[in-house]
């Protein structure tokens, strides 16, 4: 069991085993950039799986962490998208060699750390919640609009064990 307050972070990319194992059928909603990197900042979480938050160009909801000091941010929107978190148990689905991203980025990355790890979890929390039963933040409606295109779906059983897991432990 990882401690909350001993997070690690890094920024890497998913292995093209991730990608065969998770196709496009059925799992439409997980980003995929042809011949290209899917950067990520991989957070250790204090459940037993890590959390995959997809770097993006492009970004029109609020779910998100939204960077304001680079370039592209400037012209495109960019930021580090939560509604297409991975759910990461297996490290053969973790590159191994530091993905390059935009040094701006990077550096707004670096100093929002706990922010971003926070939001992050609070999202993947409301979605589990929900799952659970347990009362909402949201209505079903709103619910839906935040969820209908998360990733989060097809995590469940990651979710719901490590939950379990950790609730055993307490």
């Amino acid at each position: 069991m990882f401690k909350e307050d001993s997070f690690d972070y890094q920024i890497l990319s998913l292995t093209d085993k991730f990608f065969v194992d998770y196709p496009d059928p059925p799992y439409r909603e997980i980003v995929r950039k042809n011949n290209r990197p899917y950067n990520c900042l991989l957070i250790q979480s204090h459940y037993e799986y890590f959390i995959c938050i997809p770097y993006r160009s492009h970004i029109n909801h609020k779910y998100a962490f939204k960077f304001k000091k680079s370039l592209r941010s400037q012209r495109t929107d960019s930021g580090l998208d939560y509604s297409k978190i991975v759910i990461i148990q297996k490290s053969e689905y973790i590159g191994t060699v530091n993905a390059v991203i935009d040094k701006d980025e990077f550096n707004e990355t670096r100093d929002n750390i706990e922010y971003i790890k926070n939001d992050a979890q609070k999202y993947i929390d409301h979605y589990v919640d929900r799952l659970l039963g347990k009362s909402s933040k949201y209505d079903e409606k709103e619910f839906e609009r935040i969820y209908r295109y998360s990733t989060l779906q097809y995590f469940h059983h990651e979710l719901l064990e490590s939950y379990k897991e950790a609730q055993l432990e307490f």
